[in-house]
C-alpha cells in the first residue's frame, strides 16, 4: 500500500484531484456529518469558474444550518446558529445554490435522501433526486461510475491510521460495487478533521487506502450539530405505547427526532424507575399489560438482560441507553458462539471472550449534538470497544453473506421508524406527497421493514402523530403515495394506541387503526370504510375511543410533566432556561397562525390583550423595547404566546 499524497492547502489538494481524473468529475461524498465541507466547497468554487468541466456529485442529507424567515424565527434562530455552528461556519455552497435552483448546467447534485422538508421549493433538487434504498445506493453509485470519493475522517496521532468515523455506511461498499464492475477504483480523497471522534475496528484504515489526505490548518469549524427538539405530550404517548413492545435481551434500531427521544426516555424510565414507568403506563393505557401485542412481543419490566443496538444511525437516543445501562447486550462476529449462546450450551471460554471482544451497538451513520459527539470523543475504553461502525450493507439487511450469524445476533428486533401518515389498510407515508414532491427520503426505512418479516421473532413498529395541527388527520382512507405498502403492514403506534396488523384482514385492520385515531376523524374513516365494502355497515366506534383527544392527553400526562418524570427536554437541551421557553411560544404561535383565519384571530387576540411577564424573553428577542409597526406587532404576538405556554 503507497503512502498517501497529503496536502494542507484544499486548492492544493483541488488541483491535484483536477489532475488525476480526466474528463467529467464523478464525485461521490457520505451523507450527513461525513461530508467534507470545506473541501466540497472548494471544489464547487474550482468548478463552477470552469463550464468545460462537468461535475456531478452524488450524495444524501446535505445538512445546512437553520436560517429564520420571519421576524420572530430571525431573532431566536441566529444566536442559536452562531452558538452551535459558529459565525464561520462553512455551509455548503451547492446547497444554497440548490435552494435558489442556481446551480449552473454543468453542475448537478443527485441525492438519495433530502434535509427533511428542505427541498421541497427546489425543482433542481426534486428533480434530480434518486429514490433508493439505502442498501441499492452502493450499486446506484457503481452504475453511475463514481471516480472519486471525498470523505471527512479523523486521524490518529501520528497519523498513520484514519478512521472513517461517522461514515462507515457506503465507503466501502461502494468502492468494492465500483471494482467489481471492472471500473477502475476510485480516487479516494480524506479531509482530517481533528473534532470527528475517533472510533476504532472495522471504521480505522491505514492512512494509504486513501491516494489523497488533507489536513487544512485550524480554526477548525464544528462539527454539524442537530440541536435536540423538546418533547411534547403526543411524542411520550407514542414513545411510551412504543417501548411497551420491546423485549428483554432483544435488538433494537431507532430513527431520529422527538418520537425517538421519547422512546429513549421511556426506555431508561422502564429499566431505571420502572414504578414511575408503570404508573405513567397505567394512567395513560390502564390495563396495556394485557394487550395482545405486549404479551406477545414486549413487555414492562426492567432490562435485566439488556438489549442489543443495531440502527443504521447511532444518535442521542443510544447514548442515554448506554449510560442508563439498557444497551448492554453483546454480539460477536462467531456464528457458533452465537449458536451456543443461544441454546444455552456456551462454557466459561466462550462467556469471557463475549465480554472481551463483544459489541453491544453497531451503527452505520452517527449524528447527534454536541454533547453526543463529546460523549464519543471521551468513552471510556471499554465502552468504545462494545461499540462498532459497520457497513450499511451489514446493519440494513441480513443477506451480506453472514445470514445465519446476523440471525442469531437479531433476536427479537424491534425495529422503530416514523412516518408521516398511514392508511386505514396499512400503507405508510414515510418520506413524500401525493404531488411527486420528495420531503426527505426512503432511506433504510424499507430494509429494516422487510427485515422484521424475514426474522422471525422480529417486528416493525412505524409511529406517527394521529393529526397534523387541529384540521388533519394522519389516519387516511387513501393518500397518493406510499413509502411501505400495505402487505407488509405490521405494527403502528400513536398517541392514542397500538394497532397490530400482522397478518391481520383488511376489516380488522381498518377497525385497528381506526381505534388509534383522533376522536374527531373516526366517523368519517369508518364511514369511507363502509362506502367501500372494507367494514360492515352495523360497525359502530367503542364509547371509549371518543376520548382520544388532545386535551385528554394532556390531562392525563399534566402530573408527570409536572413532577419532572416527563421531562420537556429527557436527553438534555441546547438551548438556554430563556430559549427553552421561547421554543414553547413560538411553537404555539406558529400552530394558530398556519391558516389565515388562525392568523388573524391570534393577531386580534394579541392586540387586544396588554400581555405581561417574561421580559427576559422579550430582551433576549430584542423586543423589550419596539420600535415601528412590525415589532410592536411581534412583541404582542409574542408576549401572548408565552402567556398561554407559561
Amino acid at each position: 500500500m503507497n503512502p498517501p499524497t497529503r496536502f494542507e492547502s484544499l486548492d492544493d489538494a483541488v488541483t491535484a484531484v483536477l489532475a488525476r481524473i480526466d474528463g467529467p468529475l464523478r464525485i461521490g461524498a457520505p451523507l450527513g456529518l461525513g461530508k467534507p465541507h470545506r473541501l466540497l466547497n472548494a471544489l464547487y468554487e474550482r468548478i463552477e469558474a470552469d463550464p468545460l468541466r462537468p461535475m456531478s456529485l452524488y450524495t444524501a442529507l446535505s445538512l445546512d444550518p437553520p436560517r429564520g424567515r420571519s421576524l420572530l424565527e430571525k431573532r431566536f434562530l441566529d444566536p442559536v446558529v452562531e452558538r452551535l455552528y459558529g459565525a464561520d461556519f462553512p455551509r455548503l455552497a451547492y446547497v444554497a445554490a440548490q435552494k435558489r435552483d442556481a446551480l449552473p448546467a454543468h453542475i448537478e447534485v443527485e441525492e438519495f435522501y433530502l434535509q427533511s422538508g428542505a427541498l421541497l421549493g427546489s425543482t433542481q433538487a426534486q428533480r434530480c433526486y434518486a429514490s433508493l434504498n439505502y442498501t441499492h445506493v452502493a450499486r446506484a453509485l457503481a452504475d453511475r461510475g463514481v471516480n472519486c470519493i471525498v470523505q471527512k475522517v479523523a486521524s490518529n496521532e501520528d497519523g498513520s491510521r484514519l478512521s472513517l468515523s461517522s461514515n462507515t455506511d457506503l465507503t466501502f461498499d461502494a468502492v468494492d460495487a465500483i471494482v467489481a464492475r471492472g471500473l477502475p477504483r476510485p480516487l479516494l480523497v480524506a479531509e482530517i478533521d481533528p473534532h470527528l471522534p475517533w472510533l476504532d475496528g472495522v471504521a480505522a484504515v491505514d492512512a494509504g487506502w486513501f491516494d489523497i489526505v488533507i489536513a487544512p490548518p485550524a480554526p477548525h469549524p464544528p462539527l454539524f450539530a442537530l440541536p435536540r427538539e423538546p418533547v411534547g405530550d403526543a411524542e411520550y404517548a407514542i414513545g411510551l405505547h412504543a417501548s411497551t413492545l420491546v423485549r428483554d435481551g432483544g435488538t433494537l434500531q431507532i430513527g431520529i427526532g422527538a418520537l425517538s427521544d421519547a422512546l429513549c426516555h421511556a426506555l431508561v424510565l422502564r429499566h431505571t424507575g420502572n414504578a414511575a414507568y408503570r404508573r405513567v403506563l397505567q394512567a395513560l393505557a390502564p390495563g396495556i399489560e394485557t394487550h395482545p401485542a405486549v404479551i406477545a412481543s414486549g413487555g414492562l419490566g426492567p432490562f435485566e438482560q439488556g438489549l442489543y443496538g443495531c440502527s443504521e444511525m447511532i444518535n442521542e437516543g443510544f447514548r442515554a441507553l448506554v449510560q442508563a445501562g439498557v444497551l448492554r447486550r453483546k454480539v460477536v462476529d462467531d456464528e457458533a458462539l452465537m449458536r451456543r449462546l443461544a441454546d444455552g450450551s456456551a462454557g466459561e471460554g466462550d462467556h469471557a471472550r463475549l465480554e472481551h471482544d463483544g459489541e453491544f451497538l453497531h451503527g452505520a451513520f452517527y449524528l447527534g449534538s454536541p454533547d453526543f459527539y463529546d460523549w464519543l470523543r471521551t468513552l471510556d475504553d471499554q465502552t468504545r470497544r462494545g461499540i462498532g461502525m459497520r457497513r450499511v450493507s451489514e446493519v440494513n439487511e441480513l443477506y451480506g453473506g453472514n445470514e445465519t450469524l446476523e440471525r442469531a445476533q437479531r433476536r427479537d428486533a424491534r425495529f422503530f421508524n416514523t412516518c408521516m401518515m398511514a392508511t386505514a389498510l396499512g400503507a405508510a407515508v414515510s418520506d413524500g406527497l401525493e404531488d411527486g414532491r420528495v420531503v426527505s427520503g426512503v432511506g433504510g426505512q424499507y430494509n429494516f421493514v422487510a427485515m422484521a418479516h424475514a426474522l422471525p421473532d422480529a417486528r416493525s413498529v412505524l409511529l406517527l402523530r394521529a393529526s397534523r395541527g387541529e384540521g388533519a388527520s394522519n389516519i387516511r382512507w387513501n393518500y397518493g403515495h406510499t413509502t411501505i405498502p400495505r402487505h407488509l403492514r405490521d405494527v403502528y403506534v400513536t398517541e392514542h394506541g397500538i394497532a397490530d396488523l400482522r397478518g391481520k384482514r383488511d376489516e380488522d385492520c381498518v377497525i385497528a387503526m381506526a381505534g388509534i385515531t383522533g376522536a374527531r376523524f373516526q366517523q368519517a374513516l369508518l364511514d369511507e370504510a363502509k362506502a367501500n365494502g372494507k367494514l360492515r355497515s352495523d360497525f359502530a366506534a367503542p364509547d371509549a375511543w371518543q376520548g382520544n383527544t388532545t386535551a385528554q392527553l394532556r390531562e392525563t400526562l399534566a402530573p408527570f410533566r409536572r413532577d419532572g418524570t416527563l421531562p420537556d427536554y429527557p436527553l438534555g437541551s441546547d438551548f438556554t432556561d430563556v430559549e427553552q421557553r421561547l421554543v414553547k411560544g413560538l411553537g404555539w404561535l406558529k400552530a394558530r397562525t398556519a391558516t389565515r383565519s388562525g392568523l388573524l384571530r391570534t393577531l386580534a387576540t394579541a392586540l387586544s390583550t396588554s400581555g405581561t411577564g417574561d421580559d427576559e424573553a422579550l430582551r433576549r428577542m430584542r423586543l423589550d423595547a419596539p420600535s415601528g409597526i412590525a415589532e410592536r406587532i411581534n412583541a404582542r404576538l409574542l408576549r401572548l404566546a408565552l402567556g398561554r405556554t407559561a
